[in-house]
């Protein structure tokens, strides 16, 4: 589990594609203080596993569907990458519920510099949408941010300047892709009621008086 609060920019000392897996290892001193083999580390949102370290870079393998399904599959040797250690269970939750299991990927398509924020539009598969609410939390490359804008295919964050010099957003632009993970309660609520629906021969529409007859209140 993460909370989505970036712990340091690593970079990609070298990626070793065999086949349609990759074994990458990533130049981190900082949160290699304590670490062990075997543990987690977000890496762009992607929950990877430790398979060997040293002193100041870790190495981990990305099975090929991590490959397929998220934007790891376009890193190369230099490139820079969000870090997080698994959350510690006396630690402080900065951010939301970040489980590292990516939803699928986005594609930057504005930036625009406001004040002293960077409002990024972010387009992504309409299956995402219904994740997806005003104000509500979202991880992009691991980040957790607000959104401030949604329709049927993008939605809208807002970057103040310490998020962009310390995550690898600041220096993408449009064009650029983003793994995306959506609220995990979202999620959540969203299967319950699927399995509900699929239970009963005759679904009821969702409507305020279901969710209020049903504990949503």
């Amino acid at each position: 589990m993460f909370t989505g609060i970036i712990e340091e920019k690593g970079k990609v000392e070298s990626v070793d594609q065999q086949g349609e897996a990759i074994v990458m290892s990533v130049y981190a001193p900082t949160i290699l203080t304590d670490v062990k083999q075997g543990d987690s580390i977000s890496v762009n949102g992607v929950c990877l596993t430790v398979t060997s370290f040293t002193d100041t870079a870790f190495t981990v393998d990305m099975m090929p569907e991590t490959v397929r399904a998220t934007s790891l599959r376009d890193v190369q040797a230099g490139s820079e990458v969000n870090l997080e250690r698994a959350m510690a269970a006396g630690g402080r939750f900065g951010g939301h519920f970040v489980s590292g299991h990516v939803d699928g990927t986005g594609t930057i398509i504005n930036k625009k510099a406001e004040d002293n924020a960077v409002y990024y539009e972010i387009e992504i598969d309409p299956v995402l949408r219904p994740y997806l609410s005003l104000k509500g939390s979202v991880a992009v490359d691991g980040t957790s941010l607000t959104i401030f804008g949604v329709t049927q295919s993008t939605f809208t964050v807002s970057i103040i300047p310490h998020t962009l010099q310390e995550t690898v957003i600041g220096s993408k632009e449009a064009g650029d892709p983003v793994n995306i993970e959506c609220d995990m309660l979202a999620k959540y609520v969203d299967e319950l009621l699927k399995h509900k629906f699929r239970m009963t021969d005759n679904p009821a529409p969702v409507t305020e008086d279901f969710l209020n007859n049903h504990g949503f209140k």
